[in-house]
């Protein structure tokens, strides 16, 4: 057994999910488990199942009848409790992005620190790669995920010289993949420059977005009355639709009203203003600067 990932927030999104001794759980992001072994100190005759695409994170697993892992991604939440017999749940926990196993091997091509194949892939059985993207998509795609998800104010002066160099030779390496914008790369904040750049490749590839729609949707239906729900987002983009959706029930935080004028949503906010970290888990894990999370329980 192998523990990678240091929890992020751990105290914090225990604290918020008031675990009941005998609930169901749901760590919708397994990694390296450490999230899910402080969440089986806190319950008794309950049950915790985890989820994650990676079948390397299965080695991380505990030994416990209380535990149950499922090798897919969360966005197949509701089908798998349901052919458990599980029709609702207490509480569920995600701490989205890529786990500190993924980032420091450098065959994953999750980092721009080792030169390796532009892959990405949060599950290895899919097809396409980061690659695959950044050689075939047209332009005007291109953009549009470095504009949505890198937040790039430059993003068609990027897309414009990632088909420039695609056109002399293929994107195959994430060197290759730096080399393609090094013209734009800011000398004072490189390392924030191509976070962000890489970033936006890998959410696009793996339907991140996308998929954690799905899971907060299904999430809100199988939870019951006075569950809660832990998400843990490192960037804006995913930060702003689990802000919405707790606020408001919807994604774009657009505040729907009952006939009384009272705001329609299924949740009450456990906290108001985001969780950070302190600046103590800063200095002892520097990869949790960026986590921001949010709790909610159903009303």
């Amino acid at each position: 057994m192998m523990i990678y990932h240091v929890p992020a927030l751990l105290n914090e999104c225990i604290d918020g999910l008031n675990i009941q001794p005998d609930g169901i759980y749901v760590d919708a992001t397994f990694g390296g488990g450490g999230h899910s072994r402080e969440i089986l100190k806190h319950i008794e005759k309950g049950k915790l199942i985890a989820f994650d695409q990676d079948k390397n994170a299965e080695i991380n697993k505990p030994v416990d009848d209380r535990f149950l892992f499922i090798n897919q991604n969360f966005r197949f939440l509701r089908n798998n409790l349901l052919y458990l017999g599980i029709p609702s749940i207490n509480g569920l926990l995600a701490d989205l992005g890529v786990s500190s196993r993924q980032f420091d091997d450098p065959e994953r091509g999750f980092s721009y620190r080792f030169e390796a194949g532009l892959d990405m892939r949060m599950n290895q059985g899919a097809g396409s790669t980061a690659a695959d993207i950044v050689n075939k998509y047209p332009q005007n795609e291109l953009k549009r995920i470095l504009t949505d998800y890198g937040e790039f104010r430059n993003a068609g002066d990027l897309a414009s010289a990632i088909v420039s160099y695609r056109m002399i030779s293929p994107i195959g390496t994430t060197a290759d993949m730096v080399e393609s914008v090094r013209e734009f790369i800011p000398s004072k904040s490189e390392n924030k420059f191509l976070s962000r750049l890489f970033q936006a490749l890998r959410i696009e590839l793996n339907r991140e977005t996308e998929f954690l729609r799905e899971m907060l949707v299904q999430a809100t239906e199988m939870l019951i009355k006075g569950g809660r729900i832990a998400v843990i987002t490192y960037h804006s983009v995913e930060d702003r639709l689990v802000k919405n959706f707790f606020r408001t029930g919807n994604f774009e935080g657009r505040e729907e009203k009952d006939f009384y004028g009272n705001p329609v949503s299924p949740f009450i906010l456990v906290n108001k203003k985001v969780i950070t970290p302190s600046e103590e888990e800063i200095r002892r894990n520097k990869r949790v600067r960026s986590a921001k999370l949010r709790v909610a329980e159903k009303k």
